[in-house]
């Protein structure tokens, strides 16, 4: 077995108080990891309504479902005379699914062979003129001479009698041969309503792109269609914005009945769509379960230190590198035994793997047989290594009380000194759980998030201009700088002893060098925003501790009528005041020996780490082994 991965491994070393810890179960249940998204005007996302937008329009067959009022006798008895009973009573089974919304249960049908081009012209033509929401291709048969159309459902067609994109032109745009069509919208929109349907997205026990994948798949689009600000952790209830090109929101809200663990509402319009990044961060409400510690004093303590002092903005533990499957093939070289061995989920070992089956020994080939996104986040996860190490070195080498010459600062104004201006954020834009979560590079940030930075000088320090949390360390790439100070050598000498080298690439593959990153600069130091908590007891640990959104949504509505649009938009901040009280309810002491809970409520910043706030309030380790011997 590989060994796991410990916070020393990657530089998490050091705490910002001396306190004492204690003892306590992290993410029991999911319900105890709730995260709702900060928008960028600094408003809480929630889930507060189902209702449709007022201008919502009321014909179904505008919304591209038509097929549940329709059976189509007309157009099968057609298609039998053309191709025969079996066919035409294999596409009516497949359009009575689309009709009853199972079509994600039966996404493509497969017509019998055809060796007759012109008759298969025909059967492209009838589908043309009479199901234009369904789109035909033609495949090779199964051996390999002869041919076969194949038909698949595009709900975006939405049977509004707008013609999909040719076939020459699918041909070219990329797409794999069994990648369904997507062609992105309807075409009945109204010119003066925004293109993108915005909606928020409810989820539990479900990471964002699991979730979206669930949707994109009953509604007949693809997941790369939907825009969202960043990706939530799996193992919570987290709610946050999504947008979709020209989707009607009847649609949508239709699927709430079916979705499991999945909810969406809180529907508008906008004219863009959500890219990543474009969020202020995430607020948190946290419980830890079954707490133990000396006395409520030392809780107390710990708490009210979090809150004051903050913690060492590290980057969580992420997923290592090398797993028990790739040391495997490096002891065997059997790959077709270690693909077996491989579960579908891992991406990118069965990309690998498959590569070094074809090219034995070519490690660079196999590396970029990884999907991009994936490749980004390796390189961005080396740059996280990186940083902690510095974090770690700078903390024990100058401690946490002052600014020292050589200091890497953003600046509070316009300086003459040496001075670089780059994104104030990293690559990776929204980090909550311990999970490097957006899997992409170089993202280009809002102007108000471009800072400069600068080194502190001895003048600097007489005048008391910078305090602990402007300091900032690199994360390296082509456009920073380095502290000038004993912190630059220490990233050159770590990578070296990794045979990296931070200032040529030795290579031509842009995806794994460096190099060709930006960079950026990350605070050492970071304090949660609207810090609050509370000690609560309970008897049944089932109970859940904390206020969902859905739970919120039985509250009674505001009786002022003034603030019942931010509630509906699930924007009002007196939203946290309506659930307060609720938990208490739901608690019962009267067990004679009543267990101790902590529940926490603070706002991060985006790329910032939840579970680092809790290492420091527990003085004790984020790994995943860790937790679960808490848990036995």
């Amino acid at each position: 077995m590989a060994k796991a991965l410990d916070e020393s491994d990657v530089g998490i070393c050091c705490y910002v108080s001396s306190l004492p810890g204690f003892r306590a179960v992290l993410k029991q249940r999911y319900s105890d990891f709730i995260v709702n998204e900060v928008d960028r005007e600094g408003r809480i996302v929630r889930l507060t309504s189902f209702e449709l937008p007022p201008d919502c329009m009321e014909e179904e067959e505008q919304y591209g479902i038509p097929l549940v009022q329709k059976s189509f006798t007309d157009e099968i008895e057609i298609f039998r005379s053309l191709a025969g009973d079996p066919d035409a009573e294999l596409l009516k089974e497949f359009l009575q699914k689309i009709a009853d919304n199972v079509a994600d249960e039966f996404p493509i049908i497969v017509l019998a062979p055809d060796c007759d081009k012109s008759h298969r012209a025909e059967v492209h033509n009838f589908f043309k003129n009479n199901l234009k929401f369904l789109i035909t291709d033609t495949v090779d048969g199964e051996d390999g001479c002869s041919k076969r159309i194949r038909v698949r459902y595009s709900s975006s067609e939405g049977g509004n009698g707008r013609k999909g994109k040719k076939r020459k032109d699918r041909q070219h745009s990329g797409r794999k041969n069994d990648t369904p069509f997507d062609s992105r919208g309807a075409d009945n929109w109204p010119e003066d309503r925004g293109k993108f349907l915005r909606f928020h997205l409810y989820k539990e026990n479900k990471d964002t792109h699991e979730a979206l994948g669930v949707i994109g798949k009953m509604l007949g689009i693809q997941q790369c269609s939907f825009g969202f600000a960043g990706t939530k952790d799996k193992r919570a209830i987290t709610t946050q914005r999504v947008s979709v090109f020209k989707l009607h929101p009847k649609r949508l809200s239709a699927l709430n009945s079916r979705l499991h663990g999945i909810k969406v509402g809180n529907f508008g319009y906008e004219m863009e769509g959500l890219l990543l990044g474009q969020l202020q961060g995430n607020r948190f409400t946290i419980t830890l379960r079954s707490v133990v510690a000396d006395s409520r004093d030392t809780i107390k303590a710990a708490a009210d230190g979090l809150g004051r002092n903050g913690f060492i903005n590290y980057y969580g533990l992420q997923q290592s590198v090398i797993n028990e499957e790739r040391i495997k093939y490096k002891r065997t070289g059997h790959a077709d035994f270690c693909l077996r061995q491989l579960p579908r989920h891992l991406v990118a070992e069965r990309s690998i793997i498959q590569c070094l089956k074809k090219c034995p020994g070519n490690y660079l080939q196999s590396l970029q047989g990884i999907p991009r996104t994936l490749r980004l986040m390796y390189v961005h996860s080396y740059q996280s290594y990186l940083w902690n190490h510095a974090a770690s070195m700078r903390v024990a080498k100058h401690g946490m009380t002052q600014v020292v010459v050589g200091d890497l600062v953003f600046c509070k104004e316009d300086s003459s000194d040496k001075a670089a201006s780059l994104n104030s954020s990293e690559p990776t834009v929204d980090c909550n759980d311990g999970v490097d979560n957006n899997n992409t590079s170089d993202v280009t940030l809002p102007e108000e998030n471009i800072q400069l930075v600068k080194v502190v000088n001895s003048e600097d320090l007489l005048k008391g201009t910078y305090s602990l949390e402007d300091i900032v360390l690199p994360l390296p790439g082509s456009r920073i700088i380095y502290p000038e100070n004993d912190l630059a050598d220490l990233y050159h000498d770590l990578a070296k002893k990794d045979g990296i080298n931070l200032t040529e690439s030795v290579h031509n593959v842009k995806e794994f060098s460096i190099t060709n990153m930006t960079g950026g600069y990350r605070r050492v130091f970071q304090r949660p925003i609207d810090f609050t908590w509370e000690l609560l007891t309970y008897s049944d640990a089932n109970a859940s501790l904390a206020i969902t959104d859905l739970d919120a949504m039985s509250l009674p509505k505001p009786a002022d009528l003034s603030k019942k649009e931010d509630f509906v938009n699930g924007n009002s901040d007196d939203i946290e005041e309506n659930m307060k009280g609720v938990i208490a309810s739901q608690t019962d002491c009267s067990s004679s020996d009543p267990s101790v809970a902590l529940k926490l409520c603070f706002t991060l910043p985006s790329s910032c780490y939840a579970t680092m706030a809790i290492r420091e309030l527990l003085k004790s380790s984020t790994s995943v082994a860790y937790h679960k011997t808490l848990n036995q």
